[in-house]
């Protein structure tokens, strides 16, 4: 009896003891469970106050702009502008660059110079002529005859001959071609003369008598002149006095009618031709 009484309360303090072990294990299942089943972290979302502006929360996706094609107007058409033609040294009047009539049986390309009356004439055809204003020798320096065009040169170089540094010593052994030497922008050498067609730096002595013999022409005009003219072309330089002004009552615009050089008559005799002398000599700068 008594062994039997102790199993019985025993068996009977045992089951309490295995029901609250199986309890507390499905608490503690049911624990896990849930402790697993729940979010990691979750962020409480701060109401933004009334004056501030919520951000997207996602990233906003801006387009590229869009250039939409349209027809370019049309340009409007602007005037050309005029170009200013070269400017004309300031000489007289008559001197001044034309083409007028002139009676000549010579051959285009001829070149005429009027001693007398300061012009030069490049024969065109047979009844007109180029004619530019030229200054010429003075007194004692004059020389008349027929030469060619032997070379031609673009801004000469100038060498004062021995014999105008005897007269002048002043004036420098050599000067290089440029604005200031007085041969200008262009120089005719004739035959095989010092004597040359040039330019120079003192327009105001066209139509005038200070040279040493050389046929000064402005710069402008000697230009001109140079581009028409070919080396070979042939040059008759008339005497002054076989020279004839024009008369008052012709128009302004006709050259003086020189009688025509080519004929025997007023061809220029080898006695009235000084330009072999051996005081040949080119231009002076005044």
């Amino acid at each position: 009896m008594g062994k039997r009484a102790k199993r019985g309360k025993t068996e009977t303090l045992a089951l309490p003891v295995v029901g609250r072990v199986a309890i507390g294990v499905m608490a503690a299942a049911a624990l896990g469970y849930g402790w697993l089943s729940r979010p990691a972290s979750v962020q409480p979302i701060p109401r933004p106050f009334a004056h501030q502006v919520l951000a997207p929360s996602t990233t906003a996706h801006v387009s590229a702009p869009v250039h939409v094609s349209t027809s370019a107007p049309a340009p409007v058409s602007t005037p050309t502008p005029l170009v200013e033609p070269p400017k004309v040294a300031d000489v007289p009047g008559r001197f001044v660059r034309q083409a007028v009539d002139y009676v000549s049986h010579q051959t285009p390309g001829t070149v005429v110079i009027d001693t007398g009356n300061t012009f030069l004439y490049l024969v065109l055809n047979d009844r007109q002529a180029m004619r530019y204003g030229i200054g010429v020798g003075r007194e004692g320096f004059t020389w008349s005859g027929e030469q060619t065009v032997a070379r031609k040169t673009e801004w000469p170089d100038w060498r004062p001959p021995a014999e105008m540094l005897l007269r002048q010593p002043y004036l420098p052994r050599f000067m290089a071609g440029g604005p200031g030497n007085p041969l200008g922008a262009r120089a005719m050498y004739l035959g095989e003369t010092e004597y040359r067609i040039h330019g120079t730096n003192k327009p105001d002595t066209i139509g005038k008598r200070v040279s040493s013999g050389c046929i000064r022409l402005t710069n402008e005009d000697v230009v001109d002149l140079y581009e028409r003219v070919k080396v070979g072309a042939k040059v008759i330089v008339l005497p002054a006095a076989a020279a004839h002004r024009p008369s008052q009552g012709m128009p302004s615009d006709v050259a003086s009618r020189a009688p025509d050089p080519a004929s025997p008559s007023n061809r220029p005799s080898a006695t009235n031709t000084q330009m072999l002398s051996s005081g040949l000599e080119m231009a002076e700068s005044r």
